[in-house]
């Protein structure tokens, strides 16, 4: 494919892209199907006022959409999960302005996927991306904007990044692995002793107060259920001083448009809803997403954050549950830990070449951590790797 005859453009907003041509370079993940991306917007949970603008990368050969990342123009960096405020505040004492900048992620989710998507036809996407992060340069350059961020790249995007010369900074999650577990039982049987008995000392704490749980898929969600869901979801915000990113629209739009992707895990005492989690769901991949109560309840969080999905993923043969962001004390419950990347290029060359003497030491750091979490595995023994 010649990059000459190739049209590179900006479009701002997936209104002015196709949903099919779209999902021909998304593939299966579903935080980057066009019906979850386009919800945020079609809402106003990413907008100029909320400081997500969307500016999407498009590449088109004639009228075929060949290649796009997924783009915001940030005047902020909440909701990122790669944390940059020391840049952030380095910068501006320097007396640059670090804001706005550019990033291509998917908007409140710390979720590896692609972010250079290219058409499966292309055989060689190398020439291809390397050319769709020189626009994003570019547009910085052109634009006043402090750099480009790639957040949560999957494998082959972060190779792209860094054959192109952007710096690479290391983050750890953690993630639960189902061995194909033949029930619950089989699960915990693998386990030390202690956190065996933590896990069952935990549920059955939950189940001594009243509490039952069943879980619900988009389709047999009514309008009363996403009601309560989206009140413990606002609670949990309001309770720590602050308010929730995303509108109620949000959650109507990706139940209606994605049901077989929307998962309720809803929590009951005295016969009352009183909590609610909800979870993403891909092809081998659950993916824990916003969770909210209106009464505190011991143990509750760790029920239907990680226990009912858990199980949910054993009964339904789903390989992988990702608990949402960070959060040490997930070991205790099975979870492992495993590397996250993004990829930064900064415009000011001084402010870059910092920023990669800082990323140097941090990586020896987070080395040392990762080794520490290893040595505290939850399991008699180390799952083997499949």
């Amino acid at each position: 494919m010649s990059l000459s005859r190739l049209s590179f453009t900006w479009s701002r907003g997936l209104q002015d892209i196709l949903p099919a041509a779209w999902q021909a370079l998304a593939g299966q993940h579903p935080m980057l199907d066009y019906r979850f991306l386009h919800a945020f917007e079609s809402s106003a949970s990413v907008d100029h006022e909320s400081g997500w603008i969307p500016y999407h990368l498009t590449v088109l050969d004639g009228e075929q959409l060949v290649a796009a990342a997924p783009c915001y123009i940030k005047t902020h960096s909440y909701g990122e999960y790669v944390f940059d405020w020391s840049w952030a505040d380095a910068y501006q004492q320097a007396g640059g302005t670090y804001y706005p900048k550019l990033i291509s992620a998917i908007p409140f989710s710390p979720v590896a996927g692609p972010r250079l998507l290219v058409h499966p036809d292309i055989t060689e996407p190398e020439p291809l991306a390397a050319e769709m992060l020189r626009h994003m340069r570019k547009l910085c350059e052109e634009h006043g904007l402090s750099g480009t961020h790639i957040l949560f790249p999957d494998k082959l995007s972060a190779t792209h990044c860094a054959t192109q010369g952007l710096l690479r900074r290391e983050g750890v999650q953690f993630r639960w692995e189902n061995q194909n577990y033949k029930d619950w039982e089989s699960f915990l049987a693998v386990l030390s002793h202690d956190k065996r008995k933590k896990i069952r000392q935990e549920r059955n704490k939950v189940a001594q107060q009243g509490v039952t749980c069943r879980v619900l898929n988009g389709h047999q969600l009514s309008e009363a259920d996403l009601v309560l869901f989206y009140q413990c979801y606002s609670n949990t915000y309001h309770r720590h001083g602050s308010q929730p990113y995303l509108t109620f629209a949000f959650f109507e739009q990706i139940t209606r448009d994605m049901p077989d992707n929307v998962l309720l895990f809803i929590a009951a005492q005295s016969d009352e809803d009183i909590a609610v989690s909800l979870c993403i769901q891909g092809d081998s991949t659950l993916y824990g997403r916003y969770w909210g109560s209106l009464r505190d309840i011991s143990c509750l969080h760790f029920e239907l954050c990680y226990y009912q999905p858990q199980a949910f993923c054993i009964a339904h043969g789903i390989r992988y549950f990702e608990g949402g962001a960070q959060g040490v004390h997930k070991l205790a419950r099975g979870f492992l830990p495993y590397t996250t990347c993004s990829y930064h290029w900064l415009a000011h060359e001084e402010f870059h070449q910092s920023v990669a003497r800082f990323l140097s030491r941090e990586e020896t750091a987070m080395q040392h951590y990762v080794d520490e979490l290893e040595e505290r595995s939850p399991y008699k023994a180390l799952p083997e790797a499949t």
